[in-house]
């Protein structure tokens, strides 16, 4: 490293060209010394002190292990543990465990990469590029990764979800390039918005398509796992997952995706009027209120109802639920007029599968995608007015976004 100055004392001080390898360097020593004193405070002596050891415990040192490297988010340092023998329980550091070789930022780093499209093969000139030459990371160590990941998933899959209060309850489907076949193999996603205005991913399964049988599996399992109906449901128009919800959650209100509806109404259009009709279909679910909104709909009718009754059909299919929102507040709305929460988290990930080979496995897709959503978990923000979400729960009317007042009740003489 070139020195370019000194400090008073002597000490190097780097330049610019060497700043991050000087760093380091600082943090090598550092984490050295941190684990000398570890064996210092264990041992209650210094490395050439003799005497009984802390609460009457003999101990001494056995030199140092292998030289080990160490994936920081800065670089990756080399540093040696100390061993020590003579102790009734094996000595354990807390500061590096057995067989770690990277931070715990470093292994969220690694989907966040998938999730930025990198492929499989390009990780390792990636991660050195990131954390230098010695960074002990490769494709086989990916590989070990993701099928730890695989297990992980399937544990989360089984765990319990009876402590959450969900309100609304989003639901869609990812499709991806897995298996032997050449169709594209469905992830099914549940997200939820929980009481407090967070929002979690609940589940994310593979299943055949988007059929009734598929979500009915999902749904049934999030009710096995103990969590309870949500006041909305909000989803695009496959009829699967209509017809699935009402078997295991029937009393959750119902909620259909305005922007797969506009879009599927465009599609009965011919692209000279699509922009016309675009700006007035996309005037109808900002309406101030359900009237208005009905109005809305009825001004698209009388425009395109003689040319192209196919579009207006598909406008007023299955009206009610598009209409659903104004029951709920109007804080809300622009979180369960669409299914907008999971496509946003989604659409980084199709980027992803989208430009990546075939996966040879589902079971491998899904675990690195859900992997992938739960480092993104990490940056989702909670929902306009939470407050509000405990009014809905706790089951609060609303009509065209606004409370509805409670009557005042007589008392008795």
């Amino acid at each position: 490293m070139r020195e370019h100055s000194t400090c008073g004392d002597g000490r190097a001080i780097p330049g610019f060209e060497d700043l991050e390898q000087w760093i380091r360097l600082r943090v090598q020593q550092l984490l050295q010394a941190i684990l000398e004193e570890e064996v210092e405070v264990l041992l209650g002596r210094g490395r050439y002190e003799r005497h009984i050891g802390v609460d009457g415990r003999c101990g001494y040192r056995n030199g140092y292990g292998q030289p080990r490297r160490l994936s920081l988010q800065s670089g990756t340092v080399v540093v040696r543990r100390p061993r020590v023998r003579g102790l009734e329980e094996r000595f354990e550091s807390r500061v590096l465990p057995l067989f770690q070789r990277r931070t715990k930022e470093v292994g969220q780093l690694l989907p966040e990469l998938y999730l930025h499209g990198l492929a499989q093969g390009d990780f390792e000139l990636a991660l050195r590029g990131l954390l230098g030459d010695g960074a002990p990371l490769s494709a086989n160590s990916i590989g070990r990764l993701k099928a730890k990941w695989e297990i992980e998933h399937e544990a989360w899959s089984r765990g319990d979800l009876s402590h959450l209060e969900v309100v609304y309850l989003w639901a869609d489907g990812l499709y991806v390039k897995a298996g032997i076949g050449k169709d594209k193999a469905a992830l099914l996603v549940v997200m939820g918005a929980l009481r407090d205005g967070r929002k979690e991913l609940l589940a994310l399964e593979s299943g055949y398509r988007e059929s009734k049988a598929s979500w009915a599996g999902v749904l049934r399992s999030l009710k096995e796992r103990g969590l309870r109906a949500p006041k909305l449901t909000i989803a695009d128009g496959h009829l699967g997952i209509w017809g699935a919800l009402a078997e295991i959650y029937p009393e959750s209100e119902e909620q259909r995706c305005w922007n797969h509806k506009i879009l599927n109404v465009l599609d009965r259009l011919p692209r000279k009027l699509q922009g016309q009709a675009k700006e007035l279909l996309c005037a109808i679910p900002y309406a101030e209120s359900r009237q208005q909104c009905e109005q809305l709909k009825v001004r698209f009718i009388r425009r395109f109802a003689a040319q192209y009754p196919k579009a207006v059909q598909v406008l007023e299919r299955d009206w009610e639920r598009m209409v659903t929102f104004y029951g709920f507040p109007k804080e809300h709305w622009k979180h369960i007029r669409t299914t907008n929460v999971v496509e946003s988290p989604f659409s980084s990930v199709r980027l992803r599968t989208n430009a990546a080979r075939r996966y040879k496995n589902v079971s491998n897709a899904t675990a690195l995608i859900w992997k992938v959503l739960m480092v993104a978990q990490r940056r989702f923000r909670k929902l306009d007015a939470p407050h509000l979400l405990a009014d809905v729960y706790e089951g609060v009317r609303f009509m065209d976004g606004n409370r509805v007042p409670i009557p005042n009740q007589e008392v008795a003489a």
